[in-house]
């Protein structure tokens, strides 16, 4: 996740560099070196954590929806083996009933 979180880190400030340059016109950019860069970086490090932020949101949510997922098939599988543990001591009794009957006879 650590990598996933760097990557769209990257990705959002190169994104940022780019679609922040290409919007202006030519005068525009030449007006532009007298802005402060710092700034600049302060608000690419805020996107980038929002996006940070997001992501772990989004992952977060993944990992609760396969957790109740799993949760839930492990509830059927459970049910499925007491089912069959039912059938097998209702089976056995059935068979100890049977043997007690011919011991009797």
């Amino acid at each position: 996740m650590k990598k996933l979180f760097a990557i769209l880190a990257v990705a959002s400030i190169m994104t940022a560099c780019t679609n922040a340059d290409s919007d202006k016109p030519a005068d525009a950019k030449a007006a532009d070196t007298t802005k402060n860069p710092a700034a600049d970086a302060a608000k690419i490090a805020d996107t980038a954590n929002k996006m940070m932020e997001a992501a772990k949101d989004t992952g977060s949510k993944m990992m609760n929806a396969v957790k109740d997922t799993v949760n839930k098939m492990m509830d059927k599988a459970g049910d499925k083996m007491k089912e069959a543990g039912d059938k097998m001591k209702e089976a056995g009794n059935k068979a100890a009933d049977k043997a007690k009957e011919a011991v009797k006879h």
